[in-house]
């Protein structure tokens, strides 16, 4: 079954690499990949140059943001399976292969997602993401999965038109909802990706672009035929997630007296969904009484463990991952 892979970039020399050879580390023996640059200013270009052989198809151009270069990315795409990978994540060894295999198992299947672990710039692991088998009831009630650990079936993503460019930061979730609509998707309990979280990532640069874009769905979803019932029939978890998920990257991004009245927002949906992130609660609210110090070093408690699913790559740090000598990179 051949995989079609795309790497969407822009000024990522520092991380490309890395994700490049996480590809081209899967070993898998029916691999199409696709570079689309934007234009990078930095050395991008040279590191793609020096995988050319291996890149099916690359291009540095001008685009007009992420979901462009992607859907560049996918119309050149030829492959039974179709993926993209930011040029600042990782594969997890044998990914590629263990989402084939679900498709082959399943001829229904439109979409397959795996765990993920996040980690720094550095390469250090931070958390766990551990999901679920949520359907399309749970992806509607704002269940996110990690885009990295994502696989879809190409003739399934053609039907609901690749990725919309209205959406700047919760684009992927809104196309895994327009293919759960359409297909069956499916969860595996096995860590695929690696997703890193860096100083000029979206996730932590822009944090709170991304709960009011989830508005914007959740908007989207109520006016729209195929989704609207869902969302009424599931309201309370629903609303509550969506508050949840808003408060949870103003926390990241330290507005932790707005990510509070979110926070109890979320509550008044539904207590349960709410304190299911309660020692981020605990952290605003320090970070509010003014011991911020004590509410850092608290919340760096409950993250600082390393993820347990780590052991199973024998590794500390993600950079000694797909490098030549088992050292680490960069």
């Amino acid at each position: 079954m051949k995989v079609s892979i795309i790497t969407p970039s822009y000024n990522q020399a520092d991380f490309l690499e890395q994700t490049i050879r996480s590809v081209f580390g899967q070993n898998y023996p029916d691999l199409e990949y696709i570079v689309v640059d934007g234009a990078s200013t930095d050395d991008s270009v040279e590191i793609i140059k020096k995988y050319s052989d291996r890149i099916a198809w690359w291009v540095s151009e001008p685009d007009k943001g992420q979901a462009d270069a992607i859907n560049k990315g996918f119309q050149r795409a030829t492959g039974e399976v179709v993926a993209w990978l930011n040029s600042d994540d990782v594969y997890a060894p044998g990914a590629i292969a263990a989402a084939v295999e679900a498709f082959k198992h399943n001829p229904d299947l439109g979409l397959v997602y795996g765990n993920a672990v996040t980690f720094d710039g550095t390469g250090h692991p931070l958390n766990d993401l551990v999901f679920e088998d949520w359907g399309l009831t749970g992806l509607v009630a704002f269940n996110i999965i990690c885009q990295p650990a994502v696989f879809m079936r190409r003739k399934y993503l053609e039907q609901v038109g690749y990725l919309d460019d209205q959406f700047h930061y919760l684009l992927d979730h809104s196309l895994w909802l327009r293919i759960a609509n359409i297909s069956q998707i499916q969860h595996m309990p096995q860590v695929w990706a690696f997703a890193r979280h860096h100083a000029a990532a979206k996730n932590v640069n822009e944090a709170a672009g991304f709960g009011l874009e989830a508005f914007r769905i959740l908007e989207w979803m109520e006016a729209d035929t195929d989704f609207a019932d869902l969302v009424a029939a599931n309201k309370n978890q629903v609303y509550a997630r969506v508050n949840r998920f808003h408060a949870r990257y103003l926390l990241d991004g330290g507005r932790a007296g707005v990510a509070l009245k979110y926070y109890f927002k979320s509550m008044r949906y539904h207590p349960q969904i709410a304190f299911q992130e309660w020692y981020r609660i605990v952290f605003a609210i320090l970070s509010i009484v003014g011991l911020e110090k004590l509410g850092v070093w608290y919340y760096r408690l409950q993250r600082g463990q390393i993820p347990a699913s780590l052991s199973d790559f024998e590794i500390e740090n993600i950079n000694q991952l797909y490098s030549e000598d088992g050292n680490e990179i960069g």
